[in-house]
């Protein structure tokens, strides 16, 4: 079945050219709640825009998969009247294709219903995807993200029922594998906390010491932290960051235990939180003032780096806007993989507002991509030779 076809074009700082030729180009993957536009640049600068796929419907997760066989585009929608879907293109947005009656349902002796895909990622085994959904769920997919199961473990934790739901809902939201063990993964949700397995998935334990959750009458609970997302570094597995509920936090021992990051920020709230990807103690921030007041401090648009795993914070504000009221949400700020391909790492970020944002130095210097976009929830690239 084929979806999501894109009517439109846009270009931003005009580049004459559509099909990817032989030099390196850079894919930039938007998700928006009124469906996803696709960038193309040759130079991370100047861009081409087509959109939107899969028009009127939301997009909360998006990926591109760059290991072999070739790229593959997936697509987590969410259609007020069909419902919520995984889609992919291996054509690179020309079209797209989807599994019928969807790739992601929940077993029927659950008596529950996909309302949401909130995360596609990548695994570390060949062919394998994650998904984690709404309500709080993971799923595997061995088939490059064409159907998928449920990881059974998970679901029926004994913590499952005391799992509560953050404002956007009780969903997974963050998965990290272990680049360097198969067996080994994180994820995160909210509420409930950060969760891993050594064994493949078959158990889960929580892994929240130090995080705090203000909210609670104990704030140091086992789990039910409302973790907002948890990046890592393929080259030091060992090490995480979290952005919490109000928190920055890093740990070094696995996820054992965390230890605050947030001094030299201007707020310690707000939703995504980006490592390097080529430099595990590098990390990036967007801080709000506060979860009762969601815009940027002073109203200014700031990127916030730490070069020490945050041991220090410098601001990032060079071509940034100002006045600004929009937050960023957890998935829609990422890196690319340009070190991979002999370039500084490339950051992007998307804003409730509409506005999405490049810097091709590293957050250095930043452009504007597009503007006047529905609410941006997801942002995905990759440099593709």
């Amino acid at each position: 079945m084929s979806s999501g076809a894109a009517p439109g074009l846009m270009r931003t700082r005009l580049f004459d050219g559509w099909s990817w030729g032989t030099a390196m180009e850079t894919m930039l993957l938007i998700g928006t709640r009124k469906g996803m536009w696709i960038g193309r640049s040759p130079d991370r600068r100047e861009w081409t825009l087509t959109g939107p796929h899969f028009p009127m419907t939301a997009v909360y997760a998006a990926c591109i998969d760059t290991r072999e066989p070739g790229p593959r585009l997936l697509a987590g929608t969410m259609n007020e009247h069909f419902g919520p879907q995984v889609s992919w293109s291996d054509d690179l947005g020309e079209t797209w294709s989807s599994t019928p009656e969807g790739g992601i349902r929940f077993p029927e002796d659950t008596e529950t219903a996909l309302e949401q895909v909130w995360q596609l990622t990548p695994g570390t085994e060949p062919g394998v995807v994650w998904a984690g959904t709404q309500p709080s769920a993971l799923f595997r997919s061995d088939d490059r993200g064409e159907t998928y199961e449920i990881v059974r473990a998970l679901w029926d934790h004994p913590h499952r029922p005391e799992w509560g739901a953050g404002y956007g809902g009780q969903a997974i939201h963050t998965i990290v594998p272990d680049p360097k063990d198969p067996d080994a993964m994180l994820v995160a949700m909210s509420t409930g906390g950060v969760y891993r397995t050594a064994d493949a998935g078959a158990s889960w334990a929580p892994s929240n010491k130090g995080i705090k959750a203000y909210f609670f009458p104990d704030p140091w609970p086992e789990f039910g932290q409302c973790v907002h997302k948890v990046a890592a570094h393929p080259d030091k597995p060992e090490r995480f960051y979290a952005q919490n509920h109000h928190g920055v936090y890093r740990s070094d021992d696995g996820g054992d235990t965390w230890t605050s990051i947030a001094d030299g920020l201007p707020s310690d709230f707000g939703f995504p939180i980006v490592v390097h990807p080529s430099n595990p103690d590098t990390v990036y921030v967007f801080p709000l003032v506060a979860d009762s007041d969601r815009m940027p401090p002073d109203a200014k648009a700031r990127v916030w780096r730490s070069d020490d795993a945050g041991e220090t914070w410098r601001e990032l504000s060079d071509g940034l806007p100002e006045p600004f009221y929009a937050a960023v949400m957890r998935d829609a700020f990422r890196a690319d993989d340009g070190p991979a391909h002999g370039l500084p790492a490339g950051l992007y970020l998307g804003a409730r507002d509409g506005t999405v944002y490049a810097s091709a130095d590293e957050g250095a210097t930043w452009s504007q991509v597009a503007s006047h976009l529905p609410d941006v929830m997801s942002v995905r690239a990759a440099v593709l030779p």
